[in-house]
C-alpha cells in the first residue's frame, strides 16, 4: 500500500510544480483570472483528453514526437469546463494554459 502512497504524492507534487509553471507563462490578466484552482481543474481535463482523444496512440515522427493541437485542447477544456458549470472560460485564454503544459512537460524531457 505504500507505494501506491507513494505514487500519489508524487503525482500531486508534479501537478503542483505543473500549476507553478503554468502560472508563470500565463499574460498578466490570465494569472489574475485563473485560480490555482483552476490551473489544477485545467491540467485534470488536459489529460484525459490525451487519454480520451487516442491522440497517445499515434505514431511518433521520426524524431519520437507526436502532433498535438494545442487548439483543439483548449476547446475541449473550454467545453468541458462549462459543462462541469466550473466556469466559462474562451478557449483562446486557455490556449495560453495548454501551450504551457506543453511547455512543462518538454521541459521534463530535457531534464
Amino acid at each position: 500500500m505504500a507505494a501506491i502512497d507513494d505514487e500519489l504524492l508524487l503525482d500531486a507534487e508534479d501537478d503542483a510544480c505543473a500549476v507553478a509553471f503554468i502560472r508563470t507563462r500565463l499574460p498578466q490578466e490570465l494569472q489574475e483570472k485563473f485560480t490555482e484552482e483552476d490551473l489544477y481543474y485545467f491540467l485534470d481535463v488536459i489529460v484525459e483528453y490525451y487519454t480520451e482523444s487516442g491522440v497517445l496512440e499515434q505514431q511518433p515522427d521520426t524524431e519520437g514526437y507526436i502532433t498535438l493541437d494545442a487548439e483543439a485542447i483548449a476547446i475541449y477544456v473550454a467545453e468541458k469546463s462549462r459543462k462541469e458549470k466550473v466556469g466559462i472560460f474562451s478557449a483562446d485564454d486557455l490556449l495560453y494554459v495548454v501551450q504551457a503544459e506543453m511547455d512543462y512537460a518538454e521541459s521534463l524531457e530535457q531534464d
